[in-house]
């Protein structure tokens, strides 16, 4: 069935429905992202990449020496086979509750390892509150979870303490975290192992029960007993070179979405709520967001090599997909792209979430405009993000406030799937650089990626990304896990006298952690509107605390909170440069009434200079 929506300009319309049945007649073909990549269409007529000029660049700069942190992700030099080149999601929890983000790196063996029977250890670091981090690892029981992709963090069982689900090869697995530094695995009697290839992951409360439920993208029909041969076929091959097979000329794999059931079980549902890509799409991204500010989760999935899918919310447990008709399926040509990463933002301050997906290397950054009505446009080009993003293949993403101005700008991560393509010209380079946009409050972007320290300029094999004021200094910092060797924690140094405020919610009759809540925060006359949101970027996963940058303003004249439950509470007058604990239906209260009471002390953040 076709819903038509108010405003859908018909040409694009019927470009999206052409794309989608090309797309199902070629999910055995040569085209595509991996396998045969067509030759890009040229670049539009005058457009470039902005250069920024004449304002504040914050400095990232690379402190993960300093950190302590020294974990290296498993890799094959040659990644013969795709799943060798997919992992390397990174999830900032605070999983002891002591208001400092933690982090914790997934990890994946070679195939070779894997057929040996051999395990790597994802790792776990507590922040030490000193910009230092201490791996707790083989305390926590997180080591050796599967042949791991990414994560999520929810707390599923509304206990206070933060569980990590995280997305494999061949299983899935949910961490019940205990209060004391350790996790369990739940995963049988949860019901959530799903036994695909998993890719993005996210909780989200889609019917309103104050339980978080699980939606999880599946990438394709993959077993490690019966590989596709390197350089074995047509779709094997990239430019005329030899390379890993896939995902084009293999079968998708469906969807899966979990339903809560209230009592530490769930109930599998995809079907019979609309979200089970039938037609077996390569899924990679995924998140909730309520896209047309109606009260209710949405989801968007990023699609590699085919249409994205955008499902509205419909309630009583149903969705209706509406990515074609949205405009967020294909780009402005009607072409389907390969996407992978997703970040979601109010960047324009009309108190609607756009999109920001990532694409492979001669496919730009897809910058999908909030029209209202479940209405998008592809506005990649003229903002000035398309062109910068060109030459690379892009995974992780996030809008973040990095100069605290109040306006939303944008990071990137990219590395190469195939390190055949290393010397190739016009292949893109194996290792590769990251993109750094700067809102410029006209709807339009500035390229600051050359602009903000070395670190940026470093080419590396990147996968996971996100974003979170991981030293409580008032500034987003970013962090990067790569595919090939360590991470990277890029410290945001920050622009001197820029003000912010950071909230931390709880919820009551909400689920705890308040996932799905919205807030609109108005400040001198400016308005910024974020959500608490799990999963998104690349397989990773955000500080849960919301960033808002003041700029010049003292204080947040008002903010209003839209509970998952429905409830709407508002509050006037709170200071800048503070973190803010929020429980609903009582405000702002000390941190502790929104932890476990076993909680780990310092109960409220102080920052390091």
């Amino acid at each position: 069935m076709i819903h038509v929506l108010a405003g859908r300009e018909t040409r694009r319309r019927l470009l999206a429905q052409g794309c989608l049945i090309a797309c199902l007649l070629l999910r055995t073909g040569s085209a595509g992202a991996q396998g045969g990549h067509p030759e890009p269409p040229p670049p539009r007529p005058g457009a470039s990449a902005k250069k920024c000029a004449a304002r504040p660049i914050p400095q990232l700069e690379d402190v993960t020496e300093k950190s302590g942190i020294h974990f290296a992700h498993t890799f094959s030099p040659e990644n013969k086979y795709l799943v060798e080149s997919m992992s390397g999601g990174v999830l900032l929890v605070d999983y002891d509750r002591d208001g400092w983000p933690d982090i914790y790196f997934t990890n994946a063996p070679t195939v070779e390892m894997a057929n040996r029977g051999e395990k790597v250890s994802g790792a776990l670091y507590h922040n030490n509150h000193d910009g230092t981090f201490t791996d707790v690892t083989a305390k926590s029981g997180l080591a050796h979870p599967c042949f791991a992709m990414g994560g999520a963090v929810g707390d599923y069982n509304n206990d206070g303490w933060p569980d990590l689900y995280i997305t494999c090869l061949g299983g899935n697995v949910l961490y019940r975290n205990n209060g004391d530094g350790t996790f369990t695995d739940v995963t049988a009697q949860a019901g959530v192992a799903d036994g695909r290839w998993s890719t993005g992951a996210a909780f989200g409360d889609y019917d309103g029960d104050g339980f978080l439920d699980l939606m999880v993208a599946n990438y394709v029909d993959y077993h490690l007993d019966d590989l596709p041969v390197f350089g074995s076929a047509s779709y094997c091959k990239f430019h005329g070179v030899d390379v890993q097979c896939g995902p084009r000329g293999l079968r998708g794999a469906g969807d899966s979405l979990f339903h809560n059931n209230g009592d530490g079980t769930f109930t599998e549902v995809a079907k019979k709520a609309g979200v089970d890509d039938a037609h077996g799409m390569y899924g990679m991204g995924v998140v909730w967001a309520d896209f047309a500010n109606r009260g209710r989760p949405d989801i968007f999935v990023a699609n590699d090599s085919g249409p994205n899918f955008l499902y509205r919310n419909d309630g009583g447990g149903k969705f209706t997909e509406y990515g074609l008709e949205s405009g967020t399926a294909v780009n402005e040509d009607g072409a389907e792209q390969a996407s992978m990463g997703i970040a979601v933002g109010d960047y324009l301050h009309n108190g609607r979430p756009s999109l920001y997906v990532t694409n492979f290397t001669a496919e730009y950054d897809t910058l999908y405009r909030n029209d209202g009505n479940f209405s998008f446009t592809d506005v990649s080009y003229r903002s000035g993000v398309g062109v910068p993003s060109l030459p690379w293949v892009k995974w992780g993403a996030a809008f973040l406030d990095a100069d605290n101005d109040g306006w939303l700008d944008i990071v990137a991560v990219s590395g190469h799937v195939y390190p055949q393509m290393e010397g190739v010209p016009n292949t893109g380079d194996y290792r590769q650089p990251k993109l750094f946009h700067l809102n410029e409050r006209n709807g339009t972007f500035c390229d600051a990626s050359e602009l903000a320290g070395p670190a940026l300029r470093q080419r590396r094999v990147s996968r996971g990304l996100a974003v979170g004021d991981l030293f409580n200094s008032g500034n987003m910092d970013i962090v990067v896990e790569d595919l090939e060797g360590a991470p990277m924690i890029l410290k945001n140094q920050g622009v001197p006298g820029r003000h912010w405020i950071s909230l931390e919610l709880a919820g009551t009759k909400s689920n705890r952690l308040a996932i799905g809540a919205r807030v609109k925060i108005v400040s001198r006359g400016m308005t910024q509107t974020e959500e608490v949101r799990s999963g998104g970027s690349y397989l990773s996963q955000n500080d849960l605390r919301l960033h808002f940058g003041l700029g010049d303003a003292l204080k947040a004249d008002l903010v209003e909170i839209r509970w998952p439950s429905g409830k709407v509470e508002t509050l006037t007058n709170l200071p800048a440069d503070h973190y803010h604990a929020i429980l609903e239906g009582q405000g702002v209260v000390p941190f502790e009434k929104i932890r476990p009471a076993s909680a780990s002390k310092p109960s409220a953040p102080a920052p390091v200079q």
